[in-house]
Order: C-alpha cells, then structure tokens, then sequence
C-alpha cells in the first residue's frame, strides 16, 4: 500500500478525533496532545514526537494551517504544504492521528479534545503552552520535554542558504573571465 493511503488514513477532523478520544478515554486509555507547524520535519520533530507517545496511548499532533504559519512564521513560510506536512507528520508510528487548524493557537483544540498529556518541547515555557490552563483545570498533565541539540527548521533553513550562497560563490569563481 503506497505511503499516502496508510497515512492518509491518520489525517481527521476534529469531529473525528472527537470520537476517537471518547472511544479511547472509554477503553482507559491515556489520550497526549501536541501541536506546531513542522515545516521541514526533521530528526528533533520525529525525537520529540516518539518521547511524548511515551506518556500515553493515542498521540494526537494538531498541525498548523499553511495559512496558520504564514501569520506565525512570515511570508516566505511555510516551506511544505499542509497537505505534505501532515502526510509526513502522520507517516511516522509514533502519531496515531493528525488534524489541521486554521486558528493561531490550539487553544480551541485542546478545549475540545480534552487530552489527559499536553506536551510541548522545552523550548516553551510553561507559562506560554497554549492550553495549560483546561489541560490543569480537569486534572490533565502538561509536559515540557526537551530539545534534541542542533535540530530547528529555522537553524535548517540557514544551513540551507548558507550552502546554496556557498555554491553560487564557487560556481562563479570557476565561470570563465570574459
């Protein structure tokens, strides 16, 4: 079965994830939460992603909206579509489901999705994970995990242009004098 389907079948509406985790709260199982934008998913994202599965039995990842990350990050992002980051975010085993949204914050989602774990990386402070607060109200859990070193999009995409900036360098030093 090509990636795209198996993976495809991951990706859910909130509706959907709704009724997943009711199903899942039912059977006594442990429902974890997190979110971003993963533009260029990279070995920190898969890392941290794997550790907070850890602390439950259904993973959740709420995916920002290319339109979500434009406000956020700037013009030029994101890098991937929506469409692309989910398929990647939900190909991996740690994730059991995926939704996309349009707002600026999880805040919505989180409301309605009622994890028992809302993780985020250490990058956060406490004080600033979207969501605590509900996740705290009804006795839920809120995880700050740490970073894998030297991993970020935004060190990724430098590492990029510095690189495409070095080989245009070389590439003209090589051209020919007229």
């Amino acid at each position: 079965m090509p990636f795209h389907r198996s993976a495809q079948r991951k990706i859910a509406s909130l509706a959907a994830l709704r009724r997943a985790v009711r199903r899942a709260k039912a059977q006594g199982r442990t429902v974890v939460f997190t979110n971003g934008c993963f533009d260029l998913l990279h070995a920190g994202h898969a890392r941290l992603l794997e550790r907070a599965k850890r602390y439950g039995d259904l993973l959740i990842v709420g995916l920002n909206s290319d339109r979500s990350v434009t406000t956020l990050k700037g013009a030029l992002r994101p890098i991937l579509t929506q469409r692309d980051r989910a398929l990647l975010l939900a190909a991996l085993e740690s994730v059991d489901y995926v939704t996309i949204f349009d707002d600026p914050t999880p805040q919505r989602l989180v409301a309605s999705l009622r994890p028992q774990v809302l993780v985020k990386g250490a990058d956060w402070e406490a004080s600033e994970i979207v969501g605590r607060d509900i996740v705290r109200r009804y006795g839920g859990r809120v995880v700050r995990l740490p970073l894998l070193k030297g991993y970020s999009t935004s060190q990724l995409l430098q590492r990029i242009r510095t690189r495409r900036a070095r080989r245009h360098v070389l590439q003209d030093s090589r051209a020919p004098a007229d």
